[in-house]
């Protein structure tokens, strides 16, 4: 039997909606970097953003190699403790092949710390969506594209102790978004948090201050790095790192925040990800993110129908440019890196491409990049697209491309699953993408075809839905369909995905 369609009255026109996520790199995966007309370096200087594989580090879609050991004060000294989504400061060249070398690598924990005030956010089908807590008074956010370790979105609750790599958001509370989780043996006497200096909280006379309400105190030995306590003030962005005691974070280390990670390195160019901090402006051409202004001009590339007017404020992107005189940047490409599209289920038989690095599930033309992060909830190992040779179900959160050849999802995240038992058909899949095509009882999704004739719309609705994307109005849609016969795809449930 054939369930009711359920559907919200929302519909979209604008373009492809842009739900939370988090940039992701390659697990493994083949396919370049970003692309330039000419041969050789293509950039010296800085590449900041999430590890998304191994054999070498991959960052912001180019494979560094590196001598094993990264900096940092977190308890990460070589390579093979890094983790997938860990936030990454690369020093060092990188070329037209996608290839590089690294003179260093440097990486820093934003929030270590036990969950509080955990609040759930379930989609449609009651499914874990997104979460939202707090680390000693800094509230975090993750969702579906965040990279976990040893816990999972669905089980992340309050008392555990994590550690989290992640970005400041563009939010009047001084809110972080996730791009990597991982549990961790609880030491309250080996803590972090980020955030700015309360307004009026600064004593220097008593060596304390709040973060957000969090209060923290220092010895004149907490700073040890380029931040001084006459650098302390009002608003300042910082990070703590000591032991809780009675409420309060007495520090032993205090620095700057993750704007550091951002600076001038010994080249003038610059890779990095992040999310967009103000509005693109269109007077001055120029918009804020991760501490630093950009402009763009007429020579900036932006990627696969991204415009400058796009940009706003929480958008996930990664800017390639040069640092000019004044500190700003100049941006020659712009990519967006938000998942708009997914796909679950299991893989479809014999689809694998080693060569092409896809496959498909349920129809869907998966598509692996340098920046595609493979992971497995159950397994230590780090994973390459020949872990996924099996009937593996799988959850591709990625970003539908339109070329020549028709659709494809660009993998952001893949999380591998236990394999499937069932028969081969009739299997079961659901996915999420901008409605493309209506033939009769036929709707296109993703490049799927599927026959919607089974499914029990109420009254009006799917006249709604048609006739608004008849109008030219951006339809996003939810559908849950089996494969019956083989290669024949029949809708289970629709539901209308409402703008967040």
């Amino acid at each position: 039997m054939f369930r009711a369609v359920t559907l919200h009255r929302m519909l979209k026109l604008a373009a492809a909606p842009i739900a939370l996520g988090v940039l992701s790199a390659c697990g493994g995966g083949g396919g370049g970097g970003v692309g330039v007309a000419d041969g050789g370096i293509r950039g010296t200087g800085s590449s900041v953003g999430p590890v998304s594989g191994f054999g070498s580090v991959f960052v912001n879609g180019v494979k560094f190699e590196t001598d094993g050991r990264v900096s940092s004060d977190d308890g990460i000294e070589r390579e093979d403790q890094l983790q997938e989504g860990m936030i990454l400061r690369i020093e060092g060249e990188w070329r037209v092949d996608g290839r590089g070398n690294a003179e260093s690598v440097e990486y820093d924990d934003t929030f270590r710390g036990r969950v509080d005030n955990l609040i759930q956010t379930p989609d449609a089908d009651g499914m874990v969506e997104s979460v939202q807590f707090t680390i000693y008074e800094q509230t975090v956010v993750a969702d579906q594209q965040t990279v976990f370790k040893d816990i999972a979105l669905e089980t992340l609750a309050d008392g555990a102790f994590v550690r989290i790599s992640g970005w400041r958001e563009p939010d009047p509370d001084g809110r972080y978004r996730a791009s990597h989780i991982g549990l961790m043996t609880q030491d309250e006497t080996n803590v972090e948090i980020e955030g700015r200096i309360d307004e009026g909280s600064l004593q220097l006379n008593l060596n304390q201050f709040s973060i957000n309400g969090q209060s923290v105190s220092y010895t004149d030995s907490a700073f040890a790095g380029s931040l001084t306590e006459a650098d302390l003030a009002d608003l300042l962005l910082v990070e703590a790192e000591g032991t809780i005691s009675n409420g309060v974070l007495i520090a032993r280390e205090i620095d700057e925040g993750e704007t550091r990670r951002y600076r001038r390195g010994f080249g003038d160019d610059i890779e990095f990800s992040g999310p967009v901090s103000t509005d693109y402006n269109a007077s001055d051409r120029s918009f804020h993110i991760n501490g630093l202004i950009v402009f763009v001009d007429d020579n900036t590339e932006f990627d696969d129908g991204l415009s400058a007017s796009d940009l706003t404020a929480g958008m996930l992107i990664q800017v390639e440019g040069d640092f000019q005189d004044n500190g700003s940047v100049l941006a020659e490409e712009i990519e967006a890196r938000e998942g708009n599209a997914s796909v679950d289920g299991v893989l479809d038989v014999n689809t694998l491409n080693f060569n092409d690095q896809t496959f498909r599930v349920g129809g869907v033309l998966v598509q692996l990049t340098p920046r595609t992060i493979i992971t497995d909830d159950d397994s230590d190992l780090r994973l390459k697209l020949a872990d996924l040779n099996g009937s593996y179900q799988v959850e591709v959160e990625g970003i539908e491309r339109q070329s020549g050849s028709g659709v494809t999802l660009e993998a952001v995240k893949i999380e591998r699953n236990e394999e499937d038992t069932t028969p081969a058909s009739p299997r079961k899949y659901e996915l999420e993408g901008q409605l493309s095509d209506i033939e009769d009882s036929f709707y296109t999704i993703l490049g799927v075809r599927i026959d919607i004739s089974l499914v029990d719309f109420d009254d009006g609705e799917r006249s709604s839905i048609e006739s608004a994307f008849s109008q030219g109005a951006s339809v996003s849609l939810e559908i849950d369909y089996v494969e019956s016969p083989p290669g024949v795809y029949v809708a289970d449930e629709i539901e209308l995905e409402s703008e967040d």
